[in-house]
């Protein structure tokens, strides 16, 4: 039985002795396995344009079966439909409209057909087209010229502004992308493709100092102030390094994330 809400049981976890007909005591006896597996840990998504793609870590059951991937909009707490199943620890679904936010949840299920509780982290997303041609001019030049962006509403704002993610500056010849309080985050990804960067460091990994030296063709991660995940990458830098006109023009994509994403999972795959 499906009841697709979280914090309820998605079945009966008993284990039932089925004696064999007739009346002999010494009889051959069945058991019938009624345990679900554990529900799923670390579940996560990744936003994209026209698509969200969820990732979460392997359960450990030896007769584990596979994975049942839930939906739902109106809330943390479902209800929930079910989208399909998987055996690997990842799902796109792509079935979405950009600017709606979807709740998801994963259940386990093993070869007997019990099926666990759905996955506890509270898992949004809501995709976005991806932003191109993003050009950010230095701090120097404000107020005239906003050097910040704020990926979660896709604007470019000044750099004091509150909901300012990451701001362009230059320091003595250096040009560099700043995390703009201890609610953000950044690191460089280095020469990555924006499409390889489907994960992100977890609480350790960031840049010490919220800053970034900003080299062409490197990518980046941002831990944004709504709690996603976000990337970019520098594709033209024009200038010199002491002018203070020079400009950044980055390819910037949110990657909303309930969690943090663990690298290693987006390799293995169900057993």
């Amino acid at each position: 039985m499906w009841i697709h809400a979280k914090g309820m049981a998605l079945a009966i976890m008993a284990v039932v002795v089925l004696a064999a007909a007739g009346c002999d005591d010494d009889g051959p006896v069945g058991v019938r396995d009624l345990l679900p597996p554990s529900e799923p840990q670390a579940v996560s998504s990744v936003t994209g344009d026209g698509e969200v793609t969820l990732s979460w870590v392997r359960n450990t059951e030896p007769d584990l079966a596979g994975y049942r991937v839930y939906r739902g909009t109106t809330g943390y707490d479902g209800p929930f439909n079910p989208l399909g199943t998987t055996t690997s620890l990842f799902w796109v679904d792509d079935t979405v409209a950009n600017g709606t936010t979807y709740f998801y949840a994963v259940a386990a299920f093993d070869q007997a057909g019990n099926e666990s509780d759905l996955s506890t982290e509270n898992t949004f997303d809501t995709p976005r087209p991806a932003g191109t041609n993003l050009v950010l001019t230095p701090v120097s030049l404000e107020p005239g010229f906003p050097a910040g962006y704020d990926f979660s509403s896709g604007l470019i704002r000044s750099s004091s502004h509150a909901e300012t993610d990451i701001y362009f500056e230059i320091v003595d010849g250096t040009r560099l992308m700043v995390a703009r309080d201890l609610s953000t985050d950044i690191q460089d990804a280095g020469f990555h493709p924006l499409d390889d960067l489907d994960w992100a460091p977890g609480d350790e990994g960031w840049s010490p100092t919220g800053t970034v030296e900003l080299i062409l063709g490197h990518s980046y991660y941002v831990w944004t102030r709504t709690d996603n995940y976000a990337k970019f990458r520098v594709t033209a830098i024009s200038g010199r390094p002491s002018d203070p006109n020079a400009t950044e023009i980055a390819w910037a994509l949110p990657m909303s994330a309930c969690e943090r994403m663990v690298a290693d999972e987006h390799s293995t795959s169900a057993q």
